[in-house]
């Protein structure tokens, strides 16, 4: 957070699953205010608009080797990764608007181009560690993790034209309550660092942010934040696709941002996964945008 200068990419895409709406969470999110918000932080706000996803072949119940709408994801995942290669080329701060979490095969395969080890925090209920093998839906919005290592189809782990962008000893998610099997596995296997609602509970998100800081710190030389609004309790993000009761706090997010604002290791960052039809009032993408605050520095004296 150290670069005072951003650009807003919007990946309007809800390919990645089956629930429609998500594809308007950018123009929820800039609705809510984010560019005023961060503009108001003394940020230098360059908004690239949205990239172009192309719908016509968007498949709802046929299946390409165990995915559905791979061609799409692929496509748009590649424009995204061009898109955020190009604005840390130009030393800006990419923040990308989603769309359904799919887009952060595209998000990561454009970052990771510029780190040698290259940290993720991954805030979010779910561990989007599947594969073809493992998925349960074919819905690729459950597989960025395991694509971004590596691990699963070839065309998607290739977005970019390298592969694996990030390293297991390198990623800490935080906020897991609904895990499969087969990531249940991945997980042990690859030895992920992972702060379940049972750590979260235990020990508190202070400390929770604490040790997180502390083991990313040293072994990497940049951290992207993914951060899924179903990460927080649907009490306080209720528009979301894939809700699961028992999240974070809207307090416990802010003091996860503020805490990550103070570490200066943040280097680039995605919000994902607001479904403005699914929402209240736009609650949701209202959240987003405070958490954004809070991540960029908002004080309140």
């Amino acid at each position: 957070m150290n670069n005072k200068k951003i650009s807003l990419i919007g990946v309007p895409m809800d390919l990645g699953q089956m629930r429609r709406g998500v594809d308007m969470g950018p123009s929820a999110i800039r609705y809510a205010g984010v560019v005023e918000r961060l503009k108001n932080l003394d940020y230098d706000m360059e908004d690239l608009g949205d990239i172009e996803i192309d719908n016509s072949e968007r498949e709802t119940s046929s299946l390409k080797r165990g995915l559905r709408n791979l061609d799409a994801v692929c496509q748009a995942s590649e424009k995204l990764a061009n898109q955020v290669d190009q604005v840390i080329s130009n030393e800006r701060f990419p923040l990308v608007l989603g769309g359904d979490h799919s887009i952060a095969i595209g998000t990561l395969a454009g970052v990771a181009k510029h780190y040698e080890n290259l940290g993720v925090i991954w805030y979010d209920a779910h561990g989007d560690l599947n594969t073809a093998d493992t998925t349960p839906t074919g819905n690729i919005h459950g597989m960025p993790l395991a694509v971004s290592l590596g691990i699963g189809e070839e065309s998607l782990t290739d977005i970019g034209g390298f592969t694996p962008k990030i390293k297991p000893e390198n990623i800490v998610i935080i906020g897991a309550r609904s895990l499969d099997d087969g990531e249940k596995e991945l997980i042990k296997e690859k030895g992920i660092k992972v702060y379940t609602m049972h750590e979260i509970d235990r020990i508190g998100m202070t400390k929770v942010i604490e040790e997180t800081i502390d083991y990313l710190k040293d072994r990497t030389d940049g951290v992207h934040l993914s951060l899924d609004l179903d990460g927080l309790d649907p009490l306080h993000a209720p528009g979301v696709g894939t809700p699961v009761n028992g999240g974070i706090s809207y307090r416990e997010s802010h003091l996860a941002m503020e805490m990550l604002e103070e570490s200066k290791m943040v280097t680039s960052a995605e919000f994902v996964e607001v479904n403005p039809i699914l929402d209240e009032k736009n609650k949701t993408a209202g959240v987003a945008v405070a958490l954004m605050g809070s991540l960029f520095g908002e004080k309140l004296l």
